[in-house]
């Protein structure tokens, strides 16, 4: 298990940013990681306009995730409508 960070845009609107919002803890609880931390860092205006959206509202997520488990959870990240950006990066130690 390495350890990951997960920084997520998400729409501004309440209610899809909170069907997101799920959608990406539920995803990383199927993939197995661990020790799962959120840090909200607020809506923000966007540098560009994203699938119409010029606010964006800004997840950062911190696991500890197995490495064949991140490419199954981009997958999905992909294919989910709520999620306007998402960036998995690993943590060196």
């Amino acid at each position: 298990m390495r350890q990951y960070e997960l920084i997520t845009v998400l729409p501004s609107e309440e209610e899809l940013f909170r069907t997101g919002k799920d959608a990406v803890a539920a995803e990383l609880t199927k993939q197995g990681a661990s020790e799962v931390k959120e840090t909200d860092m607020g809506d923000r205006q966007l540098a560009y306009t994203i699938k119409k959206r010029d606010r964006g509202h800004y997840i950062l997520f911190t696991m500890m995730l197995d490495p064949q488990k991140v490419t199954p959870a981009e997958r999905t990240f992909k294919l989910n409508p709520n999620l306007l950006k998402y960036l998995f990066v690993r943590v060196e130690a």
